[in-house]
């Protein structure tokens, strides 16, 4: 087991791990830590704890010291610089007519380097850019190209719910969201009912997929023939929260379904056979509208 100490250093961003040597800094407080790109000012989320050696990346860099007044100061002295670099950033782009939506802008703690977020639709090449920068700032400059989610992530909105968007308030990370999801839980999909403000599936389809998939199993499919009380079925609607489905009962002859009688409602339980169809195809994507969700 390894003691550490965890740090965020943006809201809703990743956790990491930190060697907390001979300090112990507590839930809350701020801290100067040693990362890849240098001296970082981050926030402890949890008081020093253990974990196994198998959830620690080593080497595991040490916290440096808990960030004091001036720490603070000068961090918050960066944040106030943002406004104004986005301005020279964007000044720079439109001269030169690149083909870029600049997004947000980031000064590391020890200003050291400075890093520029963008979208794009393809590759742009903004060498000449950077030279530009470079000279405006004295200081080593990144531009990074980002995605539909994480520019959502970065700048925030209100999602359909009517709440601010998971991504940017407190989700950490983005996990695969599928379209077969949607189908799971018998939602439209119609895209524009599944699909987020960045124009991707929608985060919270993750969320009760697992439930559904539990809840789903031992019922049959719209379609599938059932047998009820000694008598064939089929089904043309499920509730898969009441773990119901509805099905008209058929009648057997030379083969072949004919006729219909008696629509009724009957729970998973008490069926007795399922019969899958066997012409079924299943389609996890449909049309160009579904693959743009499916994109990034």
């Amino acid at each position: 087991m390894i003691k550490v100490t965890s740090v965020r250093f943006k809201k809703a961003g990743k956790i990491y791990y930190f060697d907390p040597d001979v300090l112990d800094p507590k839930e809350g407080q701020f801290v100067i830590v040693e990362t890849a790109r240098g001296l970082e000012y981050g926030e402890v989320i949890e008081d020093v704890k253990e974990v196994s050696d198998e959830e620690v990346v080593q080497p595991l860099k040490k916290v440096i010291r808990i960030a004091s007044e001036e720490d603070t100061l000068q961090y918050e002295e960066n944040l106030k610089k943002k406004n104004k670099a986005l301005a020279i950033c964007q000044e720079k782009i439109d001269k030169r007519n690149l083909e870029m939506k600049l997004i947000d802008v980031e000064y590391t703690f020890d200003k050291t380097k400075i890093i520029f977020y963008f979208a794009a639709d393809g590759r742009v090449d903004f060498r000449e850019l950077v030279k530009d920068l470079a000279g405006v700032f004295k200081m080593r400059i990144e531009l990074r190209q980002i995605g539909v989610r994480d520019e959502a992530k970065m700048i925030g909105g209100i999602g359909t719910c009517g709440r601010g968007l998971c991504c940017h308030t407190w989700l950490p990370d983005f996990e695969p969201v599928s379209i077969k999801m949607a189908k799971v839980q018998n939602l439209s999909l119609n895209p524009t009912k599944i699909s987020g403000i960045c124009g991707r599936l929608m985060c919270c389809l993750k969320y009760e997929n697992d439930v559904y998939t539990e809840m789903k199993k031992n019922m049959p499919d719209v379609g599938d023939r059932i047998r009820v009380g000694g008598q064939y079925a089929t089904v043309i609607e499920t509730n898969i929260l009441k773990g119901t489905v509805r099905a008209k009962y058929t009648v057997k002859d030379g083969g072949e379904d004919k006729g219909a009688e008696d629509i009724f409602v009957v729970h998973k339980k008490e069926i007795e056979k399922i019969e899958r169809r066997k012409d079924k195809v299943e389609e996890d994507i449909i049309g160009d509208d579904i693959k743009e969700l499916l994109g990034d």
